[in-house]
This record gives C-alpha cells, sequence and structure tokens, in this order.
C-alpha cells in the first residue's frame, strides 16, 4: 500500500462539497484519497482531528463525522462558536477545492454490537456524532431508536429536514422529539424522564453542551439505567477544581516512559500529564483532549494522579493504573507514567 500519511500521520483531503446547515453550521464533505481510503475507514460516532494553519498557528481541533459508513461521503460538520479559532475559520473561509489535513478517524463514542433500543440525547452542535449513530442504527440493523434534540430556536436546528425525511422512511422505528430552549425553557430532568419512560434494554447516547449532558446523564442513572449502558461525548473540557489543582502544586517532578527512553521533567503546577511530556519535548499521542477518546491513554506505575474527565476508560482500566493523560494532573510528589 502507498504511504497515505505524513510523519505526524495527517493526509491531505480534499473538500469535495459544502453544505451550509444553518445560519452557524457547515457539513464539509471531505475526498479521501484512493490509496489511503483503508485508513479513513471509520465506525459512527468517531471523529477526525483536523491540522490548519489560521493566522500563522498551526492548529489542531476534532470534528466528529455525520455521515455514516454505510454512506459513500466522508462528513464532518462544524457550529460556529464564540472564540472558537478553528471553528469559525471553518464555517467562514473553507471552500470546494480546498486540502485540509486529517489523521485518521479515532473515537470510542460507538454502537455497542447489540439487537436493543438506541436512545440518544443531543444539544446544539452534539447531533452532529448521534446522526451518524442513528443513520447506521437504521441501515445495518432492526433496532428502534428514539432522539431527543435540544436547541435553543428553531432556527438554530442542525439536520431538521434530514430528520423529518429520517422519520418519515422509518415511522416504525424512529421517535425524534424537538425540545426548543425559547419555546419550553432548558432542559429538566423530569422531561428526560419522561422521554425515556417505556424503554427497555437500551444503550444511551448523550452528546452537547456540559450542563446539558450533565442533566441528561443524572436523570437516566436516576431511572436505574446501568452505568455501562451511558456513552457520553464531550466536545469541552471543564475548569480545573480547585481542591484538584492544590494536590497538583505539591509535585516536583514526573517520570514519563515513552518509545524506549525515558525522561525525568520537572513538573509545573497546573499541567497535565500530557502537557508535561510536550514540554518535555516527547512527541506523545494524543488526540481529542476532552477525555472521550483515549488515544493518550498511559499507565501510572507509582505515584497517583486525578483524572478531571474520562469517556473512554472502563472501571477496570482505572484500577489497573491507566489514565487518560490529558485530563490527568498529578497529586503526588513524584509520579511514573509509562506509555506502552
Amino acid at each position: 500500500m502507498a504511504e497515505s500519511n505524513g510523519d505526524d500521520g495527517f493526509a491531505p483531503l480534499r473538500v469535495k462539497r459544502v453544505v451550509r446547515e444553518t445560519s452557524d453550521a457547515v457539513s464539509l464533505v471531505l475526498d479521501v484519497p484512493a490509496h489511503c481510503s483503508a485508513q479513513y475507514r471509520y465506525r459512527a460516532g468517531q471523529f477526525l482531528t483536523l491540522r490548519v494553519t489560521v493566522d500563522g498557528q498551526d492548529l489542531r481541533r476534532c470534528y466528529s463525522m455525520s455521515s455514516a459508513p454505510v454512506e459513500d461521503d466522508l462528513q464532518i460538520t462544524v457550529k460556529r462558536d464564540p472564540g472558537g479559532v478553528v471553528s469559525n475559520w471553518l464555517n467562514d473561509t473553507v471552500s470546494e477545492g480546498v486540502e485540509i489535513h486529517a489523521a485518521p478517524p479515532e473515537g470510542r463514542f460507538c454502537l455497542r454490537d447489540t439487537d436493543d433500543e438506541v436512545v440518544a440525547f443531543a444539544g446544539g452542535s452534539g447531533i452532529t456524532p448521534i446522526m451518524s449513530l442513528l443513520r447506521t442504527a437504521l441501515a445495518n440493523s432492526s433496532r428502534r431508536v428514539r432522539l431527543f434534540y435540544a436547541n435553543r430556536s428553531r432556527d438554530s436546528v442542525i439536520f431538521a429536514a434530514a430528520l423529518e425525511r429520517l422519520a418519515k422512511e422509518n415511522a416504525d422505528r424512529l421517535t425524534v422529539a424537538h425540545h426548543i430552549d425559547d419555546d419550553s425553557g432548558v432542559v429538566t430532568p423530569s422531561a428526560v424522564g419522561s422521554f425515556i419512560s417505556g424503554a427497555g434494554a437500551a444503550d444511551y447516547y448523550i452528546c452537547g453542551p456540559g450542563p446539558f449532558m450533565d442533566t441528561v446523564e443524572a436523570a437516566v442513572l436516576e431511572s436505574g439505567v446501568p452505568r455501562e449502558r451511558v456513552h457520553l461525548e464531550r466536545f469541552s473540557i471543564e475548569p480545573v477544581p480547585a481542591d484538584v489543582a492544590d494536590a497538583s502544586g505539591q509535585t516536583e517532578e514526573i517520570v514519563i516512559e515513552l518509545d524506549r527512553k525515558t525522561v525525568t521533567a520537572g513538573y509545573r503546577a497546573g499541567n497535565t500529564l500530557l502537557q508535561t511530556a510536550r514540554i518535555a519535548g516527547l512527541r506523545a499521542p494524543s488526540s481529542c483532549e476532552t477525555g472521550s477518546c483515549g488515544t493518550c491513554m498511559a499507565r501510572i506505575v507509582s505515584g497517583g494522579a486525578r483524572m478531571l474527565n474520562n469517556d473512554a476508560l472502563d472501571d477496570d482500566e482505572v484500577a489497573e493504573g491507566w489514565v487518560l493523560t490529558c485530563q490527568s494532573l498529578p497529586t503526588t510528589r513524584t509520579v511514573h507514567v509509562v506509555y506502552e
């Protein structure tokens, strides 16, 4: 097979089509070179890490596929965001024919291989990976699907027409409930409880703004759904809690094993293990940097650290010492971490 990526793992993907979804959201259909098509096959719910240069800065951001693997096109959908340098640049300047460098698909926010119902909650641009999951479940299985989709206003609903079409084509299997904050206020636990009432064995997928996700997750778990049935995909990270920041201030050094090298690095208070590795000159693996994909996982063999967010590792992995280094702040004087 011919080489598809440069040394940094990114390949140029040409923008084949630009679709304006709403006034502040755009879908980009990407053309994958034939010689690297195998590397860019993906599972529903996964994302691409893009590398772009904006105002002279080399930036990397992750965007979920809104297309489904059963479809011919590879498509990501990007919503404008206040202060979102890359998201706004993609919305404002990208046109057909432009090349965007992307790393191969990653992520664990994927459908489980069961026949159980899919219950999905999306808020705003959180519909992007959810759309991929819905399209795949409807095309590849006989699973029933229900979607609760929350937006601030009616004109901000991404994929409104596509969802209406899917609901008509799959009237016996797909239920779509729209929640508009302007009409009904923010989503409440009771609204979540009413929506999931009557669901039997099901898997729950949640993506959207942090407060929305917290409300939905708490309500779903409160209803008795086992935690292993609840799947989360976050697009942003929360501020570091004060107690965690204070604990990290006591750390002096981090020992890092990567690529058959062992480096001892001085620690700068507030930095994650991943940031410390980078400052030490190591090319530590990473992608989403929100605790969702698992790309940056490593094992702590001595010392301790606390993860700010973990939507990728299961309890057994955590018990064995695995952490997401992008989300981990040290809590002991020294920490020894190994990338395996």
